[in-house]
Parts: structure tokens; sequence; C-alpha cells
């Protein structure tokens, strides 16, 4: 099959950049995703039988997703159509739907129609690939970096199986480095290259697990680094710093981890001197303030939650300010929220509540809604009548008592409010409607 790489290969590769000309070929050659790639797994199965049915590839940029698409090209028989959902339209989808429907009648052959961003097409292009996908006319392949159950329509997610990527850890970035800089025939093999172990260190964990990234930030490196008197390009980590344009932690990996870990444990613990220390500590070892306001956000739910509501606003505030305003400024209102959190009343019912029903969710599964709580439209007549037996709490003042959970799971409490802050107060409320 004649594909993107065979074009590569007959013209001067230079002009293509790394990223592209190390992007796997062959299934053997994918990095990563080992949850579900690996050898046996449901997709590897599917890809090797030629038996994959629609799908959507999704997760962070740099992980793989366009990548496992081209792989799928190169081992079908069948046809491979690929659209850009920011460059294409509804008439682009129908020709290759037409096409797709002529190849299936004359040759039996399947179309694979590849969408990347697949989340910039609104519900209505959506809607035309619908018919296409139901009757087999196509095989669906979306990809995008957006949450497909909120960016997708449902109608395409419950007629697809969604395969969620993730971020590449450092160690499999390093090496897929090394395989570059060594590779002969696409990557940097025949120059005389060295490249100092820190500089693969910093490139590697400062890509944030986009390998695509790193194979820039190295290509970057490796091309504006001049030939030193012996006539070898010596790559080091000012050169990493420069040409990824961060600069390295003045702490190693693992102390990085630990300093991060006495942050969030510090918040939790309602030390505000520590924590602002920490965070301190971290941003100028070259950390990105970004990862501490995100820390804080996750924080201000999980440690604080309903005992302080207000400490999830200001945290979110906080991390808007920074993204907005950028350093030093937005240091400011990032630790007056650090402060906040940690002066904050302190309550873990929210995710102990989120991990409790979500235990039930996956053991108990119990989908016997009560026929009141359904959308009449989608019930029988003798389902509206029972419909009609929902109670609207505003009839009643602004609450009445009524069964929401299924049977099963009825009378089943997920949610137990700590006697810390803002939760006496919904204690209080709950006694006097004589909820548990």
């Amino acid at each position: 099959m004649y594909t993107l790489f065979d074009t590569i290969e007959k013209n001067d590769n230079s002009k293509t950049p790394l990223a592209e000309r190390m992007r796997p070929i062959t299934l053997k050659e994918f990095l990563g995703q080992a949850e579900i790639a690996s050898d046996g797994s449901l997709l590897k199965r599917a890809i090797i039988s030629d038996k994959l049915g629609s799908c959507i590839f999704y997760g962070p940029p740099g992980t793989g997703k366009t990548t496992l698409a081209n792989i799928i090209a190169n081992s079908t028989a069948g046809n491979f159509v690929k659209l850009n959902a920011v460059t294409s339209g509804v008439a682009d989808v129908k020709r290759a739907i037409e096409k797709a429907e002529d190849d299936l009648k004359l040759y039996g052959k399947r179309t694979y129609l590849l969408l990347d961003e697949c989340h910039r097409f609104n519900k209505s292009q959506q809607d035309s690939l619908l018919p296409a996908i139901e009757k087999g006319t196509i095989i669906f392949i979306g990809s995008t970096t957006e949450n497909p159950y909120s960016a997708m329509t449902p109608a395409i997610i419950s007629r697809c199986r969604v395969f969620e990527f993730k971020s590449l850890s450092t160690e499999i970035i390093k090496n897929a480095l090394k395989k570059a800089v060594a590779d002969e025939k696409r990557g940097f093999g025949k120059m005389k290259l060295q490249i100092d172990e820190s500089a693969y260190d910093h490139i590697a964990i400062t890509s944030a697990g986009d390998l695509r990234t790193a194979y820039n930030a190295i290509e970057l490196a490796v091309l504006t680094t001049p030939v030193n008197e012996d006539g070898v390009v010596v790559v080091t980590l000012k050169d990493a710093e420069q040409s990824i344009q961060k600069k390295a932690l003045s702490i190693d990996e693992n102390g990085y981890y630990h300093l991060l870990s006495a942050f969030c444990k510090s918040l939790r613990g309602s030390d505000s001197d520590a924590a602002l220390y920490y965070s301190q500590r971290l941003i100028k070892g070259g950390c990105d303030p970004m990862i501490i306001a995100r820390r804080l956000v996750v924080h201000s739910a999980e440690d604080v939650g309903l005992a302080d509501p207000n400490a999830l606003v200001i945290a979110t505030s906080a991390m808007t300010a920074l993204m907005n305003i950028g350093a030093p400024e937005g240091l400011i209102p990032l630790s007056e929220a650090i402060i906040y959190v940690c002066e904050a009343h302190k309550s873990n019912s929210v995710i102990t509540a989120m991990y409790s029903a979500g235990d039930a969710a996956e053991t108990v599964r119990d989908d016997d809604i009560p026929p009141y709580l359904i959308n009449p439209s989608y019930l029988s007549e003798e389902g509206k009548k029972k419909s009609a037996e929902y109670k609207y709490p505003h009839d009643y003042g602004g609450y009445v008592e009524q069964t929401y959970l299924p049977k099963k799971l009825e009378g089943k409490v997920f949610y137990k409010p700590s006697k810390n802050g803002y939760e006496k107060q919904i204690s209080q409320v709950r006694a006097e409607k004589g909820k548990k």
C-alpha cells in the first residue's frame, strides 16, 4: 500500500519534521498505551484481524491517536479516508460516504473514515455521519483531545467504542528520543552527534507526556547547535532548556515529586506557611506554576469540599488569573488561594461520597429507575400514568419526600456531611427534612 511514509523515503526526508519521520508504521513500533494496545488486547486483536468497528480515540496531544489510525490504514485491506474537522464539512463527509457505498457494492471493500479533531464538528455535522456508521458503510475513527462524552453527541457515542489514551511516561519518551538520535534512516544516526543525558532527561520530563513536543524540541536543539572543533554537535542541558523553552528544575526528578507531595499534604494539614514555602520552592526551581494551581483546585474540593464551598471558587479564580496574567503577578492570587485553602475548614465528605457512589454504580448497577423520574416522552401509555406520580418539589415549598434512587439502592446514603464549617448547616437542613 502506498502511504505517506513511502513519500518520505522517496523525497529528501530532511525537510520532513522528525516527529513525522519517526512516526511508527506498524503495531510493533507503536509506543505506550499498554492498557488498550498491548498484546492480546481487544483493540490490537481487532486491528490485526481487520475487524475494527467504529471507535473514538481520546486523549492528550502527542500520545499516538493519529499514529494508531495511520497504522490501521497501513494494515487494513479496505480503503482509508482521512478528514480534519477543522477544514472539512458535511459536503466532504457526504463525498466520502458516497464513494464508500460504491466501493462496498462494487468491490466489497470497507472504508475507514478517520476524522481528526472530531469534537470540532457541530451536532448537524456529526448527525451526517450517523446513517453511514449505522449501516456499516464506513468504519468511523474519531480522534480528539476533548472528552467525547461531552463533545460528541450521544448518538455517535452509542455507536462507537471509546479508547482513552494516556500521557506517555518519561521513560518511554526518553527511549524514543534516543532511538531517533540513533536511527540512520529516519533520525540523526548519520550525524556526529552527542547528547548529554541531562538534556534527554529535561526534554522527556518537561514535554509532559507529549512525544511530538519532545521530538520537536530535540530536533530544534540538534539543528541549531553548531558543531565543535571536532566536527561534533554536542547538545547540553542548556540547549535542551532553550529548545523546549522551559528551565530545568534545580532539583532532581525525585526531589520534584517529593516537594509536590509535601505541598499537597501541607494544604490538607492546614499549614499555610509550609504550603507557601513548598510552592515557592517548586516555582523557584523551575516548576510551571499552573501545576501548583491545578493541584490547588483539586485539593479545594477533595480536602475542603463543602466545609467551605468558597475554597473551590477562590482556587479556580486564582488558576484563571494565573492563566491570563502569567508570572510573576499571577502568583499573587495563587498565593492568596493557597492560604485560603489551608486556613479553611476541612472535610473529605465529597470524595468519600464520590467513591461510595462509584462503588455502588459498579457493583449494584441497578438501572430500575423510579418511573416518575423518567421523561414521559420515552414511556408507554402505562408508563406515562406512573410518570404523572412525580412530585414537583416547588409545589411543596422546595422539598417533598420521595424516592429517587433505584430500588436496590433505596435508603443508601453516599454523602455524609462532616461537622465542620458550612457542613454544619447542611446537616441541620437535612435533619429538618428528616434525611440522614
